[in-house]
């Protein structure tokens, strides 16, 4: 009987491997309960069903909505602090005086006027609405005034135009405002009523759509009427509140009176008394205040005084005058506040923050020092002597030639690297195959010793300078079109080693140095550092410090006056400049600070250009920067944004891509809002970058690149003696230099040279006022509608 045989191309599967492999049940049985180490690691997750899914959700989504009317009435309620509008008008045909008008309106509730320099504000009292608003104004070409009190305002009412919106000073206004940062806003417009009431439709809709740009979401509401002017309100009443990420972690206050009291030593320093109602956060007495624009001060006690404008004040009326019970109200509120007056939280001097801003450095440690001059000239000596070189060469070998004969290593005694076997037969004679000759080829030889000043002082001596001065004028013309970036020029007259300081418009190449590959070279960022170093303070981890600061403010209770509370802070050793600014209609606001941030630092920042700013802006240019709450002068570094470890500085504010600014300032935590002004001849300032803060780092490297640019004059396949890079008195800067590819007659030659930069002391924290901005002829960006 045929038996069947399986052919070559039968299919072969694998044999069971069986007690090799276990399952998933006779591994945890074996394990005995252990869990393994990542699992241990982390918190254990309870699987939940698809009810308690969405029993979770409807809970997050209940907290949240409740979180969200809590902060609503409490703002503007019996027990928080008013809600504070801030008008900006943003044309100059927009009647303020009206619409205050418009807003005091008796029949609403009860008002309480207050006006100082050339800044009016009223309180606004409605115990029907259970709300209290306290309203500001400030003009767009006031520029200080306007980005500060937007820093504490609430709610920012913006009044348009009905046909052009805004003007050029309120586009520039907005941009300022829109580059801090936005709080809650409304849109009202001045003026639809004085159209036909067939073009009022036509009026709105041709606004709405001109605003688009700016505000592209938001209604515009109508302020011509009393009716108009309490639909406003409500609407400003239960509007939900944006926040702002830099004031939304200290506590600040909004001056609503002032008072200075001079020391006895001295008239013009003394203790400055401000009241207004805490805002943001619980505010201490041990910790610090910044007032804006005039520095950081300590405080020596709270003051607890009654509140001046409760939401149900007691009201005496008069038959004769009924605005005369608004001045009985607050004389009587006056006389309670001196009264009632409780000191509710005294300074201890153990735990109140210090006002040092500087390390005091230690001249005797010596941690870091720049080579004297006569350490320079001892080394550059014992160089010379390393460089001299002995080698055997032919008979009849100058020194110069010697140089470019190779050792048995292949390496040459001068200043070029390698050759090929083909680019020695230019320079000598083939050597002789024949082992019998070596005996004859030793006897020819000679010893030469080569030194440095030998083959300067030999090289050349009929090169005509003249000629040679002409020919390098060819070449710059040739290559200005290029105009290659960091290309600098190497000094003539002067040997480039050296490094001249009373010339600052020839460069010093006496720091700089070569890397192999600018992004995987090291440097080490702790390598001769500047002497304004040592007076900076630097985290050893900057993130978990800033983590560790907001984890306390969000769950840490601090002892002080609580959110909402009416208080009078002694703030003590401030100028009577203070007081004085404030007496002529500036605005006086406080911010508290957190711990570290009155001490200086290096801040990195990142920035782009406005589009409406065209001048050129150079590095280490004097710029006016607001960043957070803080204001200050400083001159910076401009250095590319990248992931990388050094970062290429940039000579200009370019305007295609974002840069890092570093300053040297005081300790902020981000997030915060960076905005770069330039002053002008006239005294206004002029937005010309706008960014956000990226970190406190001195660790940051900017490297700076010079480049340098030579001409090939003989060329040798990979080999070339290359001049104009360098200009030496023996050599005329000829140099030989070796290539990892061939090199052509119109080639350029390029070496890169690297040093790390650092700013300049420049900080300082006051800035003056600038000139109120002015209408320009420019139209405005918002076109103006033909209403015929």
């Amino acid at each position: 009987m045929a038996v069947h045989r399986s052919g070559p191309l039968k299919q072969q599967n694998k044999a069971h491997k069986g007690g090799r492999h276990r399952g998933r049940g006779s591994a945890q049985r074996d394990g005995k309960g252990r869990l393994a180490l990542k699992t241990l690691s982390k918190k254990v997750r309870k699987d939940l069903s698809k009810v308690d899914q969405r029993h979770r959700a409807s809970q997050l989504r209940r907290q949240k909505k409740e979180a969200v009317l809590a902060e609503k009435r409490q703002l503007g309620s019996k027990d928080g602090p008013p809600h504070q509008i801030l008008v900006v008008p943003l044309h100059n045909r927009i009647s303020l005086p009206e619409v205050f008008r418009l807003l005091q309106d008796r029949d609403t509730g009860t008002v309480h006027l207050n006006e100082w320099g050339s800044t009016h504000s009223f309180m606004l009292l409605c115990p029907r609405l259970k709300h209290r608003w306290f309203f500001t104004s400030a003009r767009p070409g006031d520029l200080h005034t306007v980005l500060d009190m937007a820093k504490v305002a609430d709610t920012i009412l913006f009044l348009l135009d009905p046909l052009e919106g805004w003007d050029s000073t309120g586009d520039y206004c907005l941009s300022c405002l829109f580059a801090q940062g936005l709080p809650t806003y409304t849109l009202a417009v001045q003026g639809v009523s004085g159209f036909p009431l067939k073009k009022q439709t036509d009026v709105r809709k041709k606004l709405s759509k001109a605003v688009e740009k700016r505000f592209p979401d938001d209604k515009l509401l109508l302020l011509d009427t009393q009716q108009e002017a309490g639909m406003l309100l409500r609407q400003l009443a239960n509007q939900k509140q944006r926040h702002l990420a830099f004031r939304d972690r200290h506590a600040y206050l909004f001056a609503h009176a002032a008072d200075f009291v001079p020391s006895e030593e001295n008239n013009l320093v003394g203790t400055l008394k401000i009241s207004g109602y805490v805002r943001g956060q619980a505010l201490n007495v041990n910790s610090l205040l910044h007032i804006i624009g005039h520095g950081d001060f300590q405080m020596k006690q709270i003051d607890a005084p009654m509140d001046p404008f409760p939401l149900n004040p007691r009201v005496i009326k008069s038959p004769k005058d009924p605005g005369m019970a608004m001045e009985i109200c607050a004389t009587d509120a006056v006389a309670d506040m001196e009264e009632d007056l409780k000191v509710l939280m005294k300074a201890d001097p153990d735990r109140q923050e210090s006002l040092q801003t500087e390390v005091i450095p230690d001249p005797m440690e010596g941690e870091q020092t720049w080579p004297t001059e006569e350490e320079l000239s001892e080394a550059n000596d014992l160089l010379k002597e390393s460089s001299k070189v002995v080698k055997k060469v032919p008979k009849g070998t100058s020194s110069y030639q010697a140089e470019w004969i190779l050792d048995e290593d292949g390496e040459s005694g001068g200043e070029g690297d390698e050759y090929d076997d083909i680019e020695h037969e230019d320079f000598m004679e083939e050597e002789s195959q024949d082992e019998g000759s070596e005996k004859e080829e030793e006897e020819e030889c000679e010893t030469v010793t080569i030194g440095e000043s030998v083959r300067d002082d030999l090289y050349d001596e009929k090169v005509d300078e003249e000629a040679e001065g002409k020919m390098l004028e060819k070449y710059k013309q040739e290559r200005l079109e290029e105009m290659f970036p960091d290309e600098v020029d190497t000094p003539r007259d002067v040997a480039a080693r050296i490094r001249l300081v009373n010339k600052s418009k020839i460069n010093q190449f006496q720091k700089y140095r070569g890397l192999k590959s600018f992004r995987t070279s090291p440097w080490d960022p702790k390598e001769n550092l500047p002497q304004d170093y040592a007076r900076i303070f630097q985290f050893q981890n900057f993130i978990n410090t800033r983590r560790r600061i907001f984890k306390e403010i969000e769950e840490k209770e601090v002892e002080g006056a609580e959110v909402g509370w009416y208080v009078t802070l002694h703030v003590s050793e401030v100028p009577v400049s203070v007081v004085e600014h404030f007496k002529r209609g500036a605005p006086l606001i406080a911010f508290s600070l957190l711990p570290h941030e009155q001490k200086m630092s290096v801040l990195n920042m990142v920035v782009s250009r406005h589009p409406g700013n065209t001048e050129p802006v150079k590095a280490k240019e004097q710029l006016i920067f607001h960043c957070g709450f803080r204001r200050f002068r400083a001159s910076p570094l401009f250095s590319q944004h990248t992931a990388a470890d050094k970062h290429k500085f940039q000579r200009f504010l370019t305007a295609d891509l974002a840069l890092v600014v570093t300053v040297y300032a005081p300790i902020t935590f981000p997030p915060a809002s960076v905005m770069l002004f330039k002053q002008n001849s006239n005294g206004m300032h002029s937005l010309i970058a706008t960014g956000h803060l990226l970190s406190v780092d001195p660790d940051r490297m900017v490297i700076k690149r010079v480049v340098l640019s030579g001409h090939p004059f003989k060329i040798f396949t990979k080999m070339a003696v290359v001049r104009y890079m360098f200009f030496n008195r023996g050599t005329h800067g000829h140099m030989k230099c070796s290539f990892d590819g061939k090199l052509k007659s119109q080639d350029t030659v390029l070496m890169n040279l690297y040093k790390r930069v650092f700013p300049k002391w420049t900080y300082d924290p006051y800035v003056p006022e600038p000139v109120p901005w002015v209408k320009s002829e420019i139209s405005s960006t918002v076109p103006e509608m033909d209403m015929e």
